[in-house]
């Protein structure tokens, strides 16, 4: 009798875990709460995957487009508008749940509204027990920048696991992104914190959504 290929075995597990994330996504999923302070954190009782990156770097689309749907994350056409923790809850009963950050580098923001903004999202990712991983989005069309660098030494020394996620890859030619990629994925294995594999995804194109969507559920719910 003949073995399965070691990579087709793969190819299905990947694909089975897919359908499964999948499933999850299509039933509820739901906005719990907007955190402005540590205070109005919901009680940590399920397993929380956090979105953080620059402003404008796709962060509301990427959520969409991983839940399959339309408006659940308001993307803006004004960069940072984003300025507190936003809870959104996955399955029913909960499983687990997404926390939309406030985005960095946003030039026009008042100086003590960035203050602000970064104690909180220091003494989440230092505090908060259940968070499980957390997606440091990058934009594909100019690589990383030094607030993201500044964002991957924070998780570091938090001893937060990360996964980087390339967005937007349907607006760069694909020379460009293979090289863009290649560059991010050799700092990040400078890192210690940040796990190995690159997500390539296109909200737009839904490019990559599938495999990101279920390494989500796998780090929530292992």
């Amino acid at each position: 009798m003949t073995q399965p290929d070691p990579s087709e075995l793969e190819e299905r597990e990947q694909q089975r875990r897919e359908d499964s994330a999948a499933r999850l996504f299509s039933g509820r999923v739901e906005f719990l709460l907007s955190a402005p302070q540590l205070k109005f954190l919901p009680d940590p009782t399920v397993p929380e995957i956090a979105f953080c990156g620059r402003s404008n770097v796709g962060k509301s689309s990427l959520l969409n487009a991983l839940t399959g749907r339309k408006a659940i994350a308001r993307a803006s056409v004004t960069p940072g508008r984003t300025q507190e923790l936003n809870f959104f809850e996955v399955g029913d009963p909960t499983q687990f749940r997404l926390v939309d950050m406030p985005g960095y580098g946003f030039a026009k923001a008042p100086v003590k509204v960035v203050e602000r903004w970064k104690n909180l999202v220091k003494s989440y990712l230092r505090g908060r027990q259940v968070l499980a991983r957390t997606l440091v989005l990058i934009d594909s069309r100019h690589g990383l920048k030094d607030v993201d660098r500044d964002m991957m030494k924070m998780l570091d020394e938090a001893a937060v696991g990360y996964r980087i996620v390339l967005t937007k890859t349907d607006k760069v030619k694909a020379s460009d992104l293979e090289r863009v990629a290649n560059k991010v994925a050799d700092e990040a294995r400078k890192h210690p914190a940040a796990y190995p594999e690159l997500h390539l995804t296109s909200s737009e194109k839904g490019m990559g959504i599938a495999a990101l969507r279920a390494a989500v559920v796998q780090d929530a719910l292992g």
